[in-house]
């Protein structure tokens, strides 16, 4: 079996949450959803989280950072082209989220990325990349 991830973000109103993730492409899971959570269900190993304010305090005593004035992570999915990038960064301003609060990364023919953040402020990095196109011997960051 496969390594999965679950990702766990605080959202303040879990229907709206629920909705924008689902018009950026993920479903829902409803054997692990309820009135204070939904699973959101990215890839086969990639799952978000979303849990209301109060159901993220029974995990953890720490204050929830407002995360349209702070970062704790950058999350960062593949997408199979330049295109699906955009076209996904499109779907989330669609749906209520904001276009690339983090800059474009524009490096040729081998990797493009823009990213999008949701109702929360929690940021959504997209990445394409195509390693068979970096210049042997040289790491990615060497050749940006």
């Amino acid at each position: 079996m496969s390594q999965m991830i679950f990702i766990n973000l605080p959202v303040a109103d879990l229907a709206k949450s629920k909705a924008f993730y689902e018009a950026v492409g993920a479903t829902n899971n409803p054997a692990f959803t309820d009135d204070t959570a939904a699973c959101m269900v990215l890839s086969d190993v990639i799952h978000t989280m979303l849990l209301t304010h109060e159901k993220w305090a029974t995990f953890t005593p720490k204050a929830i950072p407002d995360a349209h004035t702070t970062a704790q992570v950058l999350l960062c999915v593949s997408a199979e082209s330049r295109e699906a990038v955009d076209s996904q960064v499109a779907k989330a301003v669609a749906a209520g989220g904001k276009a690339d609060p983090t800059p474009t990364q524009d490096h040729g023919g081998f990797m493009y990325g823009r990213s999008f953040e949701d109702p929360d402020g929690h940021i959504w990095e997209v990445m394409w990349m195509d390693p068979a196109a970096i210049p042997a011997g040289e790491p990615a960051e060497a050749s940006a």
